[in-house]
């Protein structure tokens, strides 16, 4: 759900997402998920019953506090992964985007430090990880630089990226493949390290 926009703030303007909800805590072999980067504690007061994945998107408070603008502070999202469990929602974590900045990997090390010291063991049991590298194209480049250059900074790296047509048409950027892979297994490891308990579903 949510493909388009984050069913956490839909949620506070519409009873859609809550219909939801309530639909698929009735199906036995269907489930419904979304991403947010909003901690709408109104939703747990509705009853999932395991039916509704709920996944947050965790990036180093450092990194969230220049890129993830009007959205709930990293330390927010964390103090609700054990509600949101609790009230029977399965929780997963989205580490993304990733983003590649001087220091980066020591954001990620306290990140997930923080992540093992905010979720108790009915959290760490259930949790999981989608982990995906920054992707980013030039039209985004263009329109951000007008309202918010020093992201740009970090996200708009010719020395490190490369272009790739979507499966859309578009010409987007990504950090070079080969560069990449060595990228995100120094990331895997420091998962493997610190968040021994978080299975990783999928990286790219």
């Amino acid at each position: 759900m949510g493909e388009n926009s984050d069913c956490s703030v839909d949620a506070l303007v519409s009873d859609n997402v809550a219909d939801l909800i309530d639909l698929f805590a009735g199906q036995p072999t269907a489930k419904a998920s979304f991403a947010t980067k909003y901690v709408n504690r109104g939703l747990l007061d509705l009853s999932p019953r395991g039916r509704t994945r709920v996944r947050f998107s965790l990036m180093p408070a450092r990194a969230a506090k220049l890129l993830d603008l009007r959205t709930s502070p990293i330390p927010d999202r964390l103090r609700a992964l054990d509600d949101f469990v609790e009230a029977g929602y399965e929780v997963h974590v989205n580490l993304s985007p990733v983003v590649v900045y001087p220091g980066w990997l020591e954001d990620w090390t306290q990140l997930l430090k923080d992540l093992g010291d905010a979720t108790g063991e009915a959290t760490k049991s259930q949790l999981a990880a989608e982990v995906i590298m920054l992707t980013h194209n030039r039209a985004l480049h263009e329109v951000n630089l007008g309202w918010h250059p020093k992201a740009e900074q970090v996200l708009w790296r010719p020395d490190l990226q490369e272009t790739k047509r979507s499966e859309g048409g578009g010409i987007n950027v990504r950090y070079r493949a080969g560069h990449k892979r060595a990228l995100l297994d120094e990331l895997l490891d420091l998962i493997a390290v610190h968040a021994p308990y978080l299975r990783v579903r999928y990286a790219f």
